[in-house]
């Protein structure tokens, strides 16, 4: 069956051996060819030995989930070579090194040995070169057999090592030396090939960790500390680079501190003494991270200190799957910390929407006086995606909130830090050393009143505690709106789905409605919940919620949060540490149709409002 720019390729190699890299080139030179890509890294969390896929989906429909199966696997590592040559759907082709022969127990697939590294071994006589070759010879075979721009391919690879010159050759010779034997081998191109497209004009492809270190550029943040946890590493990293190029005054001199804290309690308690000392700060964990960080979370909830937290989120719990993805931290950040306490949450969607959120986190946090969590997960985190360009607005301001500067504090005659004033829940701060004698106040995690004493007196505690929770209706105004899009305006059934299942949702919404089935979807992006969540679950009968994790987390905060009752709430769940595909949605959503009969009724009276 011939195919044009539709079909998964799966790369199988080994941890360590250096094919990350002409990995990533192969889904640039897809992208550069104007194609839509979506590359997922799956990886083991040790350093090297272990078994690493490599998935890229091409979709000319501009489909980016993650599909189930693969149409061309390219098999670098014997050890999984059984379950490597199952991943492949019939009329599939296996790529494998046939320096040693294997034998493969499918008749449906069709088998293209290629004595890679007996090729490497012969042009190479450095030891490490010919393991490192062994992956751009693959690229060279694969560009071949797929009909890809060879030109873009070698400019990749220019690009590459344009700092390391002397490389560039080796990798042009190893490149050619995959594909001559391929054209000399095999009939060229495969039914499966690629064509040139315009789908990704104007488009970028990044990762989520790389846009969140420039929205926190552009935001203005001026210290960042952290501790390393896969997978937030990448983007304090992100940010320490961009610092070392875009927060340089004139004599050199880094306008930027990025600290490596000793743990996870340090990285947090540094970032909250520099918002209370008036900086934008922020640190970067996963799971794990968060739980150490809890207290520190609860001191800046209570004080009302500005922190930004970013929470790429893995698998659990304990350490888990630290290098697969999930959504399983909602309700650990949502009521992060003991006592009552409601924690504000971004969902971003993508890395563009990382960018976005990022520079909005600066501003809520300090608008708000309290520490704003932004949930990414290691799939957005990690993974390249095919976005819009990220733009700012220069004429867009740092919204800094309630700060009195000497001026202010001049023409009021008590400065109350935690009063009132406005009756939005948001009382005035100060930054330290604004003024020589006015606006000075203890901070403190124990019970205060409103100018910030100490106080043991149970109702004026539980009079503050009330006015944190009025603050927490105030930041509901000021979140980002949830995206919804309608099928029908008379459908009854209603989708709820946030962060990295967006591409797999629109999928499914797609082929749903070719089974016949119209479902409205609302992409929350932001808790505490905006009005249009509760006016969404009033529209509809039954409402799946999609999620990554087991307990349906989001489902018990829409239930908890939003009033919304439990049996319009229906769980369409993942949690094997792979990202969402549209498959097991609409597998989901049509066993929950097919189960309950309230959802039978519901397409019912939608089928008589047409």
């Amino acid at each position: 069956m011939k195919r044009v720019n539709d079909f998964v390729i799966k790369f199988a190699t080994v941890n360590g051996s250096g094919s990350a890299s002409a990995n990533t080139l192969f889904a640039k030179a897809l992208f550069r060819m104007g194609l839509y890509v979506s590359p997922k890294n799956i990886f083991p969390s040790n350093i090297q030995g272990l078994p690493t896929w490599y998935e890229v989906r091409v979709s000319d429909a501009g489909h980016t989930a993650r599909r189930e199966g693969a149409d061309i696997v390219v098999a670098m590592n014997p050890q999984t070579y059984a379950d490597d040559a199952t991943e492949l759907l019939p009329g599939g082709y296996l790529i494998y090194d046939s320096s040693l022969i294997r034998t493969f127990e499918r008749d449906d697939i069709e088998v293209l040995p290629i004595p890679i590294a007996q090729m490497c071994a012969r042009a190479y006589k450095d030891l490490r070169q010919r393991q490192l070759f062994k992956n751009i010879a693959y690229v060279g075979a694969v560009a071949a057999l797929l009909d890809m721009d060879y030109d873009i391919v070698q400019q990749l690879v220019e690009e590459r090592f344009r700092r390391k010159p002397k490389l560039i050759e080796p990798n042009l010779k190893a490149l050619e030396i995959g594909r001559q034997y391929v054209l000399e081998t095999f009939q060229c191109p495969l039914p499966i090939k690629v064509r040139p497209a315009e789908a990704t004009r104007g488009k970028i492809i990044m990762t989520g960790n790389e846009a969140a270190a420039l929205g926190c550029i552009w935001a203005g943040a001026t210290v960042a500390s952290w501790y390393p946890i896969t997978p937030s590493t990448s983007l304090a990293e992100a940010f320490e680079k961009y610092c070392g190029r875009l927060r340089l005054e004139k004599g050199g001199k880094r306008r930027a501190a990025v600290i490596q804290a000793e743990d996870e309690l340090a990285a947090i308690g540094i970032a909250v003494g520099a918002g209370w000392n008036g900086a934008r700060a922020f640190t970067a964990t996963s799971g794990p991270g968060v739980s150490l960080m809890s207290e520190f979370l609860g001191l800046a909830y209570f004080a009302e200190v500005p922190v930004v937290l970013f929470d790429v989120q893995r698998g659990g719990p304990s350490t888990g799957m630290p290098t697969r993805t999930q959504q399983s931290d909602v309700i650990c950040c949502a009521y992060a910390s003991h006592g009552d306490t409601r924690q504000v949450l971004l969902l971003p969607g993508d890395p563009h929407e990382c960018f976005d959120f990022a520079a909005r986190a600066f501003d809520l946090a300090e608008r708000l006086q309290t520490p704003v969590i932004v949930m990414s997960d290691l799939d957005i985190g990690m993974n390249d995606w095919v976005i819009d360009p990220l733009v700012w607005d220069d004429a867009r301001g740092h919204d800094r909130g309630k700060v009195l500067d000497a001026e202010a504090l001049e023409k009021i005659e008590q400065f109350g830090r935690y009063l009132d004033v406005d009756g939005d829940a948001i009382p005035y701060r100060t930054v330290p050393g604004t003024h020589p004698t006015k606006g000075a106040y203890f901070s403190r995690g124990s019970s205060h009143d409103g100018v910030a004493r100490y106080t043991e007196d149970g109702k004026v505690n539980a009079a503050n505690l009330d006015r944190l929770a009025r603050k927490f209706e105030t930041a509901a105004t000021m979140m980002p709106r949830p995206v919804i899009k309608r099928a029908s305006r008379s459908s009854k059934l209603g989708l709820i789905n946030f962060g990295s299942t967006e591409p797999a949702v629109r999928e499914a919404v797609g082929q749903l409605r070719r089974d016949g089935y119209k479902v409205n979807t609302m992409r929350l992006r932001a808790f505490p919940f905006t009005k249009e969540v509760k006016a969404f679950a009033a529209e509809h009968e039954r409402i799946f919620v999609v999620e990554m994790n087991r307990d349906a987390q989001m489902r018990t905060l829409l239930i908890a949060e939003a009033g919304i009752p439990a049996e319009k709430l229906i769980p369409v769940l993942s949690y094997d540490g792979m990202p969402m595909t549209a498959k097991a949605i609409v597998a989901g959503v049509a066993g929950g149709i097919e189960s309950d009969k309230a959802v039978a009724h519901a397409l019912r009276l939608s089928a008589a409002a047409m």
